[in-house]
């Protein structure tokens, strides 16, 4: 199928046309704007002007088709008023142009005034000469222009320069061809019209020198109009192209405003907030309940009245600090908030002009505090981690020579002081390495490992260096699956973490057989997700509460000579490798302990590798 040249415009630029990729474009964007549910109407203020921008873009085909035909109504009401001031003055016009003038007059503005009739008038449809909204207008246009001009061939009025309203309406409007072709039709009126006069009697020279004249001026008219049109369709494009970046570029900035944790506000300076994002109405409210949305009045609120004090100073003086300003606000349940204020204003000011509006950034004072002390202990960490690798070397040399020492002393008393030595250098070593575990660097790259084998190997060798042996008759005891079961861990940091927690523990269990208990079990949790579960159990008395809360927090430890850095290793290596880490109270009539368990992912359920046999255990 052919495809109709069209306008200009394009098609579907008309509310019933066909819509085009921009409108689609405009219709999603604005749709996402108004979809997007919680806070959407607490920033209205910072996207007012860009949706106006939107909604006011229009229709460039409409706004023209619509001018033309307010053109042709004010012109056949002209065309009837000049009958008429005719017949006033005495002159004879032919009865003929009266009805004319009359029919076109209606026409005109009955297509101007009922907005039905124009309803399928789009670029698509006025490309075409055969459809009806094309005869609605500019076919009428040639037809009642060349019947006029026909009727009055002595000259008497011009009716050859109501050709141009057609012309440029199918300039404007129309493809080019076929706007050249309706300026070539008026301009052969003209000559017939000439002609026929010249058959009469008229001046030949005179008469078709005229129809000459005018037909070429139909000509550049329609090459300006059709220049001009695609001028401003281009602009147009332009126009909607920026139009939908701002639409974007504000439901960006809707999004990261309203998801920010630092509070905004805009006010101006009578106290009025224009803007407020959901964090700074929850710093605002003195419970549960939140702020209502902006725009809302600071002012005659008691608690808020430090906030209105330093916008007002802001406003008069330009000393509010860069860094900002803590602000306290006490409200009526007695309640105290510290806030850290910092003011940005709209533009620069000049000279003794002032700002209408400033932005205010609020945040909690505890969490700046929060986020001061996370930066100092990041900044101890690595300087701790520095600090470490620097004792190695003498650590090792202080060892080294405690051994050599050691070798030559024979009294029991010296003997025992190396031992001493010996001790405390494995401690310090055992600290040392704790501290660049955790300490920031390159993380090893995970592989897939039998958690299975790995965790029995690691078992059997604790248990040697414990001068334990594994089963059900001695301290430990062990449950693992017969298969394999594949996960994505480091080795050696796995097997940290077990042993961590077998220390642990061991320390903490009661005498018996059974005290320390070790399970590997797979598990599939609601969502279909296959997991691995590894459990270490000791029978012993229950945590206290206040123990419990910092069992997994840096350099807490119940015993003196502990670092405090067991749990809380065990705790940042498993989350670099996506386990989970928990502690849980065993509620067994029989055998009531403590039970630390970790969620291993499992990447296949198959067996693969050796097996375990389970009368190791």
């Amino acid at each position: 199928m052919t495809e109709v040249p069209q306008s200009w415009f394009g098609a579907g630029l008309n509310a019933d046309a066909e819509p085009t990729q921009d409108t689609e474009n405009f219709q999603d964007s604005q749709h996402t704007l108004d979809s997007l549910d919680g806070s959407a109407a607490e920033s209205q203020f910072f996207f007012q002007h860009a949706r106006r921008l939107g909604n006011a873009g229009g229709d460039a085909f409409t706004r023209l088709y619509r001018a033309f035909l307010a053109a042709r109504a004010a012109l056949g009401l002209a065309l009837v008023a000049t009958q008429l001031t005719a017949g006033i003055l005495g002159s004879a016009l032919p009865m003929g142009t009266s009805i004319l003038s009359l029919l076109y007059a209606a026409q005109a503005i009955t297509w101007w005034l009922l907005p039905r009739l124009q309803r399928g008038a789009t670029a698509k449809t006025l490309a075409r000469v055969s459809s009806p909204q094309w005869w609605a207008s500019i076919g009428v246009d040639l037809a009642l222009f060349g019947l006029l001009h026909a009727l009055d061939r002595s000259g008497g009025v011009n009716y050859g320069a109501l050709f141009v309203m057609p012309v440029l309406m199918a300039g404007v409007l129309t493809p080019r061809l076929l706007g050249l072709a309706t300026a070539a039709t008026a301009a052969l009126i003209m000559l017939g019209v000439a002609g026929w006069a010249v058959l009469d009697g008229a001046d030949v020279a005179l008469r078709l020198t005229q129809a000459g004249l005018v037909g070429s001026g139909f000509f550049v008219i329609s090459l300006l109009a059709s220049e001009m049109a695609s001028r401003l369709a281009r602009e147009e494009r332009a126009a909607r192209g920026s139009m939908e970046f701002a639409r974007q570029q504000a439901q960006l900035n809707r999004l990261v405003i309203d998801e920010m944790q630092e509070g905004v506000l805009v006010v101006d300076r009578r106290g009025h907030v224009r803007a407020a994002n959901p964090a700074a109405r929850d710093l605002l409210a003195d419970g549960p309940a939140s702020v209502r949305t902006a725009p809302f009045q600071m002012r005659g609120v008691a608690a808020w009245q430090p906030l209105v004090r330093a916008v007002e100073q802001a406003f008069t003086s330009a000393a509010w600090p860069e860094a900002g300003r803590d602000v306290a606000l006490a409200f009526d349940n007695g309640a105290e908030r510290s806030l850290r204020l910092r003011m940005r204003f709209t533009r620069r000011r000049e000279s003794e002009a002032s700002e209408d509006l400033c932005v205010l950034f609020v945040e909690d004072n505890r969490k700046v505090l929060a986020r001061s002390q996370q930066e100092k202990l990041a900044a101890m960490g690595r300087v701790s981690a520095g600090i470490a690798h620097e004792i190695r070397n003498p650590l090792a040399a202080i060892d080294q020579a405690n051994a050599l020492l050691a070798e030559d002393l024979a009294e029991p008393r010296a003997q025992q002081l190396t031992r001493m030595v010996a001790s405390n250098v494995a401690r310090l070593k055992r600290i040392i390495d704790d501290v660049l575990e955790v300490a920031p660097g390159a993380v090893p790259a995970p592989v897939p490992l039998d958690a299975s084998l790995l965790v029995s190997e690691t078992c059997l060798e604790w248990a040697r260096t414990n001068q334990l042996a594994p089963g059900p008759n001695d301290r430990l005891s062990c449950a693992l699956p017969t298969h394999a079961l594949v996960i994505s861990f480091d080795p050696e940091h796995l097997r940290r973490v077990l042993v961590n927690l077998l220390d642990n523990a061991l320390r903490h269990a009661e005498a018996g057989p059974a005290s320390v208990q070790v399970e590997l079990k797979a598990e599939v949790l609601a969502n279909s997700q296959p997991w691995a579960r590894l459990t270490v159990f000791s029978a012993g008395a229950a945590i206290p509460p206040e123990v419990e809360r910092h069992l997994f927090e840096p350099f807490f430890s119940t015993r003196s000579r502990g670092s405090g850095l067991g749990l809380y290793i065990c705790r940042e290596l498993c989350e670099r490798y996506g386990a989970q880490i928990d502690y849980r109270r065993r509620q067994d009539p029989a055998r009531p302990g403590n039970e630390f368990s970790i969620r291993l992912r499992l990447l296949e359920a198959a067996a693969v590798g050796a097996t375990v046999s389970p009368s190791l255990f």
